[in-house]
């Protein structure tokens, strides 16, 4: 694969451009239908999205986000949009963007919308898709792809992107900086190492909880032959079944190639170390979300008792807080940020610093519409700027929806090949949005009638 030359050039904000408009469309997909996305606190998910135009002062220039919805309840996260828009509609880009995280501050701490979070629930996914698109809208301008708009970025202008409120018994501004400059002067390796071989990733697609045992056999052994090396179980509703179907994928995949199990917050804490325990001879890497994500302390106890199997959380942790307890009492081994559920990349980069500090490999989930699409571009700027390490790393991949997008996400040999075109990869094509705009579009209406 050659080498995607971009600009070295640092941003350079025109200021004339200015945000006119913002419009929020509720997007679903059947995916229930076939039990893709099924686990065992999800059992007929509808992957769906609240997705962002934003307009600007050019006709040629829009930024697109969105936050991932289930189905039902897109349409609050439609209305929270809209309730949040005024903050950006009239403003220059280069006002909301010089000092990116008082920005990132002011939208997700609403004063009268902040009492229905502060800082977790619809508001938040509805903060995350405002700030998306907005970054996309910046990437665009500077015409490079979001990773590399990030990775350019000097040390000091990355942090000013950064919320600090309520991190800083954890990391502090200048341990930040420190962690940046130590990486600078090897940054340009990875970037090409990326650019050549791509991120690892792991594949959630052939272990659905609603798959039958014929299925999974199928897709394991389809992911094998496009050179896949890591896989993921969903778990969690009969003891009984998990076992019979971990048995399957071990004896499919080899006793060499890495399994995870996913719990989706099933099980109590004293029920997850018994359940893992039965488990476990099917030598897992990790489980996933083995009790309510906002219990820190119980992922703690679970994490001593089952070592050395590890523990994964994060796709549900409501915002940078919760990682960072996480993080502070060795609760996880595995941190696994989500892009929508935290407040967009603003907060996501918190995150990926106190990893790094913390010495947590940040393992990305990435199931649903769009989610590839961003993570793609988060795992390019935690390895090329902030972790500097592919140790026990590796991104969440599912091979649902990709077509809707104009660029979607390019995986080769079981492994996130970086992004070339310019912005943060979630517009999506009009056909689409026309399709399965709810309710009202065709592959909608012919459902409802």
């Amino acid at each position: 694969m050659s080498i995607v030359e971009f600009s070295q050039d640092q941003p350079n904000m025109d200021s004339s451009i200015t945000i006119t408009d913002c419009q929020v469309v509720d997007l679903r997909f059947p995916t229930s239908e076939e039990a893709h996305g099924s686990d065992a606190m999800h059992t007929d998910p509808d992957y769906s999205a609240a997705y962002v135009t934003l307009a600007t002062n050019r006709d040629d220039l829009f930024g697109y986000g969105l936050t991932f919805t289930l189905g039902r309840g897109t349409d609050l996260c439609v209305s929270a949009i809209e309730s949040l828009a005024d903050k950006v509609v009239g403003r220059s880009l280069g006002s909301l963007v010089e000092s990116f995280g008082e920005t990132a501050q002011q939208i997700a701490n609403d004063s009268q919308l902040r009492w229905l979070g502060p800082e977790k629930g619809v508001v938040h996914l509805a903060t995350a898709a405002l700030l998306n698109a907005i970054w996309d809208l910046w990437a665009r301008v500077e015409e490079k792809p979001l990773w590399k708009l990030v990775c350019d970025l000097p040390a000091e202008q990355l942090v000013n992107c950064i919320d600090f409120r309520y991190l800083t018994n954890a990391l502090t501004q200048q341990e930040a900086l420190d962690i940046l400059h130590h990486n600078d002067s090897t940054r340009a390796q990875r970037e090409a190492q990326m650019q050549s071989t791509g991120f690892p990733a792991y594949t959630t697609s052939a272990g659905w909880l609603g798959y039958s045992d014929d299925q999974i056999r199928a897709l394991c052994r389809q992911a094998l032959s496009e050179g896949w090396e890591h896989f993921k179980l969903k778990v969690g509703a009969n003891l009984d079944d998990d076992k019979r179907r971990a048995a399957i994928i071990r004896e499919e995949i080899g006793p060499d190639r890495r399994l995870m199990v996913d719990a989706n917050q099933r099980w109590e804490v004293a029920q997850a170390i018994e359940w893992i325990g039965e488990l476990a001879e099917f030598d897992l890497w990790w489980v996933e979300e083995p009790t309510s994500p906002d219990d820190v302390v119980g992922h703690a106890e679970i994490a001593k008792a089952i070592a050395p199997i590890g523990v994964a959380t994060g796709e549900q942790c409501q915002n940078r807080v919760l990682f960072k307890q996480l993080l502070q009492l060795g609760a996880i081994s595995f941190c696994q940020i989500d892009s929508c559920r935290l407040g967009s990349v603003n907060e996501i980069l918190g995150v990926l610093l106190m990893a790094k500090k913390f010495n947590i490999p940040v393992c990305p989930h990435a199931g649903g519409v769009g989610l590839c699409e961003y993570v793609n571009h988060l795992i390019m700027i935690d390895y090329i700027r902030v972790a500097a390490s592919l140790d026990s790393r590796v991104a969440e991949y599912v091979d649902h929806l990709h077509e809707h997008f104009v660029h979607p996400v390019v995986v080769r040999d079981g492994c996130y090949l970086p992004p070339t075109e310019p912005g943060y990869s979630a517009e999506m094509h009009s056909a689409s949005i026309e399709q399965y705009s709810y309710p009202q579009g065709s592959e909608w209406q012919k459902r409802l009638a």
